[in-house]
């Protein structure tokens, strides 16, 4: 598929060719593919009321191999198009409040697992030697990217010299803050659906001055791609109240233990200056609580307690 919009585009030169069973599946589709996007072919043929057999015919007649590469298109669609009130009544259509917790982690569990099984490891260790190869690191992430870019580059902010997080409300902001970026740098933009244009702005000012763009997005299909030399793709929810990013925070910490791994010395040396500078600054002892620490406290105040009272 060319763009997100491919299927509809599919649907509209086609359906002056189709059947009137097939017109009245597009019609359908068309209107409410948030609800077709979870049918099974049997299933969307009951509810259009044609056979199952016309369903199948109407996804090769689109130029599909067949109805499971049919329904990823539509899913494509849906990722783009649903709303947060569609995404919230799609949700509470298909979990029950009892079955809430399980289903949510099991769904999640199935996503780190489908990334796993499909993930680029070539373009893995690519954005690997890339990031290390870099001058300065740009990471962007907006709205709920923002706190997968905050882990990000607090982790790379112990392991270079020069990290730069971009923080914006707007696309002006971001421009000036990567007004120096040039070939000598890399990017690491992240974003989910749905897609944010400042985040894409940002990749494509990057690739304009020959930066190194890597990209941490859902499909290969996502706009994201378009400016990227290096895609990681995680898998994420395709509707739902919450965006579900377990899977690419799972890439993210890969990604930062092999550079922690291919920086391993240099790691170890900042780790021990931190342990130092914390220590000689009560960082952790004002700011955490020690278990051990603590139990020992209250074991000691209720030694004096009894003390007092004898």
């Amino acid at each position: 598929m060319s763009n997100t919009n491919d299927l509809t585009n599919r649907i509209n030169q086609a359906y002056s060719t189709m059947s009137k069973g097939q017109k009245l599946l597009a019609t359908y589709i068309s209107d409410n593919y948030d609800k077709a996007v979870f049918l099974t072919a049997a299933r969307l043929g009951e509810v259009v009321g044609v056979s199952e057999s016309t369903v199948v015919r109407f996804a090769s007649h689109l130029g599909y191999k067949g109805y499971p590469e049919f329904q990823k298109a539509l899913e494509e669609l849906v990722r783009n198009k649903l709303n947060s009130i569609q995404r919230m009544e799609v949700t509470y259509g298909r979990i029950s409040q009892s079955e809430i917790l399980t289903t949510v982690l099991q769904a999640d569990a199935e996503k780190i697992k489908y990334t796993m099984d499909h993930i680029d490891e070539e373009a893995f260790e690519h954005a690997v030697n890339t990031i290390l190869n870099a001058k300065t690191i740009y990471v962007v992430g907006i709205r709920s990217c923002a706190p997968l870019a905050s882990f990000l580059s607090f982790y790379l902010n112990l392991m270079f010299d020069h990290v730069v997080q971009l923080h914006t409300n707007n696309s002006s902001e971001l421009f000036e803050q990567m007004i120096r970026i040039s070939d000598e740098d890399a990017i690491i933009g992240i974003s989910f659906p749905r897609y944010s244009m400042r985040t894409l702005k940002a990749m494509e000012f990057a690739n304009n001055r020959n930066a190194k763009v890597i990209t941490l997005t859902d499909s290969v299909h996502s706009p994201m791609n378009l400016y990227s030399s290096c895609n990681l793709i995680a898998s994420s929810d395709m509707a739902s109240i919450v965006d579900s990013l377990v899977a690419p925070l799972s890439v993210i910490n890969a990604l930062i233990v092999a550079l922690c791994m291919k920086k391993q010395g240099e790691v170890v040396n900042t780790l021990e200056e931190l342990e130092n500078i914390w220590n000689e600054y009560q960082v952790y002892e004002s700011d955490e609580i020690n278990y051990i620490d603590d139990s020992l406290k209250m074991r000691y105040a209720s030694f004096g307690e009894q003390n007092d009272k004898l």
